[in-house]
């Protein structure tokens, strides 16, 4: 009877072994996947009304908020099309990515504020690189053009807001600087790029040096704001907006720092940067407030953690600046590094952050802040959000490949 039990297991094990597995999607494969179903959900409402929607994020009312052309945001979605195609390879991807793309056509010529490289990079420059659309190239220059209008050089930096009215005009600022300016500077470089003219490299770099002067304390985190005296280019002080406290260290400002950085340093391959970039990181992952999952609490220093939000955008952006990071570094460094922006991906893409298909108004990840000083986009979805951890997505592909 025991033989008879023994033959029938083992060969039941066997027969097992030889029955077909069914193929499980790896972890980029199910995101791209998941990401593609999610959004074409937004298209089929926008095919049902008959126009053309950007999301940005909800409203306080738990509406979706949809981007105008000259908000800061409306490059991003446009921006994670051009990631699905780059993705997927299909050419659908590649048709809405261009349809939404030349809805924006006209914030080349901004002028009044410093987000011109955020709409415009995210979207044709993007655009550019995928499928070298002729009329982009001169549309990224030109948007370099009007950001370079910006420049102060007694200051060495692009300002960011004017101060003629509203509240920076209440706060006295003269020349505010936020370092969320680092994000736009790839736009200057790659515009050098394009046209051959360094002027727009050029101001990207003295940015870059007089931010890393002025906007940095001993410990590399960041101030949000630097205000800086406009005639004589003097430090005013360091500020907030949308952080804690004037000297807390918000968390999507460190991302930006670290993502700026590290792209500078891509740039120019000045060791500076790099430096820069690898202090950074060590302050936002060595940090005694940073959460197991990697997910940030929205500013590092705020007094109720761990009774407060959390805030997916920081946690996509330091996730593709690490993967990038990544190949700039010694071996032992760049595996904690990749290692890092895996783990932060992978809680990304875990329930706790990912969305069900269908639900969160057709946004990938839930729980972001926008700013929580202005009552203003808080535990909501933000389609930056979804922007960088496509792109982390698109980064850790290439990687695995090597």
């Amino acid at each position: 009877m025991k033989r008879a039990l023994v033959f029938f297991v083992t060969a039941f094990v066997a027969l097992a072994a030889c029955q077909p597995k069914k193929a499980t999607p790896n972890f980029i494969q199910e995101n791209t996947q998941f990401a593609a179903n999610q959004i074409d959900l937004e298209f089929k409402k926008m095919d049902s009304l008959g126009v053309i929607l950007n999301p940005r994020t909800l409203h306080r009312d738990g509406t979706v908020r949809y981007n105008k052309p000259a908000l800061w945001t409306s490059g991003f979605f446009p921006g994670s099309l051009w990631y699905l195609y780059e993705l997927t390879g299909e050419e659908r991807w590649k048709q809405r990515a261009e349809k939404l793309t030349m809805t924006i056509e006209n914030q080349q010529y901004t002028t009044n504020n410093h987000d011109v490289g955020f709409i415009i990079y995210c979207s044709f420059g993007n655009g550019y690189r995928l499928a070298h659309i002729p009329e982009y190239k001169q549309i990224i220059i030109n948007a370099a053009k009007s950001l370079s209008t910006r420049f102060r050089p007694q200051v060495g930096c692009i300002q960011s807001w004017n101060v003629d009215k509203g509240w920076p005009s209440e706060r006295g600022w003269q020349c505010p600087v936020i370092i969320d300016n680092m994000m736009n500077l790839e736009l200057l470089f790659e515009a050098s790029k394009l046209s051959g003219d360094n002027t727009y490299r050029d101001i990207a770099i003295k940015h870059a040096d007089t931010t890393m002067k002025y906007h940095y304390r001993k410990d590399y985190s960041s101030y949000h704001v630097v205000d800086y005296d406009s005639i004589s280019g003097a430090f005013r002080n360091g500020a907030t907006a949308q952080g804690f406290a004037d000297e807390s260290a918000w968390a999507r400002g460190q991302a930006w720092g670290l993502y700026g950085y590290t792209m500078c340093y891509r740039e120019t391959k000045d060791p500076r940067y790099l430096e820069q970039a690898k202090q950074i990181a060590k302050f936002m992952l060595d940090h005694p407030r940073l959460p197991k999952d990697m997910i940030p609490y929205w500013d590092f220093d705020c007094t109720d953690i761990p009774n407060t939000y959390r805030d997916a955008s920081a946690a996509s952006v330091t996730s593709s600046a690490l993967y990038e990071l990544s190949t700039y570094v010694e071996d032992v460094i760049s595996k904690k590094y990749k290692d890092t922006a895996n783990k932060i991906l992978k809680n990304l893409a875990s329930p706790s952050y990912r969305a069900k298909l269908g639900d969160n108004f057709n946004f990938i990840l839930m729980h972001s802040v926008g700013s929580i000083p202005h009552n203003n986009e808080i535990d909501v979805p933000l389609n930056y959000a979804d922007y960088y951890f496509l792109e982390a997505l698109v980064r850790k592909k290439e990687l695995d490949k090597r």
